[in-house]
């Protein structure tokens, strides 16, 4: 704000009282769902929809979120319009990173062949507003991570799960970075670290391998 009140003439050049303050360094915060949380929240959301208090859009979302890695926003904006079954793709006008096609797998694709799409209503995860969209899905999502015992998981985590599930099944991070949408190599490169566990396991079975070999 200074610095563009400077550029409108509206301080004098050099002026900024911040100019010289050190900004808090800021530390990316990385949570992953373990197999076994992750089936906690399965569990929990089959629990929530035999009880029918929740909306059904609210759990069809998640489950989007955890089948494809796209960012809140994008399932929470998602038209039907932008679905395409047939290509199993959702061709997004207008994401973080601008346009993109998010390429998805079977589960996803049955999950929208069974969702209901109602007249007069554009929007994939519904709202409770006649032809309106769900546009806070925190509520839900506290409530489903409380009862799943999960309290530290935010929403985005699931995100970051899609891509370490990725990594986990030897995907390489090009790949990765292609399937959640980034445009910067570095972001995709966060997940780098996650890379190590599949190559040990590699290692592991190989040598084992030459060991057999080796000693009989």
């Amino acid at each position: 704000m200074f610095n563009l009140a400077e550029v409108w003439g509206l301080r004098a050049d050099g002026s900024n009282p911040r100019r010289h303050l050190q900004k808090y360094p800021e530390k990316k915060r990385e949570r992953y769902l373990s197999p076994a949380e992750l089936k906690r929240v399965g569990e929990v959301l089959r629990e929530v929809e035999a009880e029918g208090r929740e909306l059904a859009s609210a759990v069809l979302a998640i489950r989007l979120l955890i089948y494809t890695g796209c960012r809140l926003s994008e399932i929470t904006k998602l038209k039907w319009e932008y679905v395409d079954l047939e290509g199993s793709a959702l061709h997004l006008p207008d994401s973080k990173t601008g346009a993109k096609t998010v390429h998805i797998g079977r589960p996803a694709v049955e999950l929208l062949e069974v969702a209901p799409v109602i007249v007069g209503n554009p929007w994939v995860i519904t709202g409770k507003m006649e032809g309106g969209r769900l546009t806070d899905l925190q509520p839900f999502w506290q409530r489903v991570r409380a009862r799943a015992g999960l309290h530290d998981v935010r929403i985005h985590d699931l995100r970051h799960t899609f891509a370490s599930t990725a990594v986990g099944a030897g995907q390489s991070l090009p790949m990765i970075g292609a399937l959640l949408g980034h445009t910067q190599v570095q972001t995709t490169a966060r997940y780098a670290h996650l890379a190590s566990a599949p190559v040990k396991g590699a290692a592991e079975v190989i040598s084992s391998l030459l060991e057999d070999t080796l000693c009989q």
